[in-house]
């Protein structure tokens, strides 16, 4: 039976990061938070090459404009629906974090959205890669909330408050408009570097009993 979709190497990172931040969504609802976090983690890891590969590919125009679409709407999921759901389970929550939350998501659906119609109207006028972001990427909380968390030892019992004001700060970011820099061959093996050092982190904290 044919299905619809586009279902080939393009889109298949795409595909396995969403598959991931599902699953830390179901882990973070039965308590296990650590793991939950190496699937945000992850999930970051396969939105960094995932564009990388489905570049280097030969795509038709439905093909490209079906990996900017499916992209943007993972993301949503990936980086702003999992990680609210993730810090409601940690603690964030009362009127003021649900809000906040609720304003996280929203906005990143927003940035998300803005940067569909001007990338598309982008590539009718120009070829190559974008070199600044309007506003903080929403795939950015894949690192930010994770290095937050690594704080939660040294604010006790505040540490909700100080995820509920991290939170809120990255959503207004998303919405802001500033000029990011896009990261290059050199920016990305830092993001790497650091999601490995924060792996490396969460081991050894929750080998200890820190976490």
């Amino acid at each position: 039976m044919a299905v619809i979709g586009f279902w080939n190497g393009s889109v298949y990172l795409t595909y396995a990061g969403l598959l991931t931040a599902l699953s830390g969504i179901f882990l973070s609802f039965e308590g296990k938070i650590l793991p939950a976090f190496f699937c945000l983690l992850f999930a970051g890891l396969c939105d960094m090459f995932d564009g990388k590969i489905a570049r280097a590919m030969k795509r038709n125009d439905d093909e490209k404009l079906f990996g900017i679409q499916i992209d943007s709407l993972c993301d949503l999921i990936c980086f702003g629906v999992f990680p609210a759901i993730l810090c409601y389970n940690i603690g964030v929550a009362g009127i003021v974090g649900k809000i906040v939350l609720l304003f996280f998501v929203l906005f990143g659906q927003v940035r998300l959205a803005y940067f569909n119609v001007m990338e598309t109207k982008r590539q009718q006028v120009e070829t190559g890669n974008r070199k600044f972001y309007q506003g903080v990427p929403i795939t950015s909380s894949a690192v930010y909330l994770p290095l937050v968390y690594l704080f939660k030892p040294l604010c006790g019992d505040a540490f909700k408050y100080v995820l509920t004001a991290a939170m809120g700060l990255l959503a207004i970011l998303f919405v802001a408009n500033i000029k990011v820099p896009k990261p290059g061959k050199v920016g990305g093996i830092i993001l790497v570097a650091i999601g490995a050092a924060v792996v490396i982190l969460f081991n050894v904290f929750a080998a200890a009993g820190i976490l």
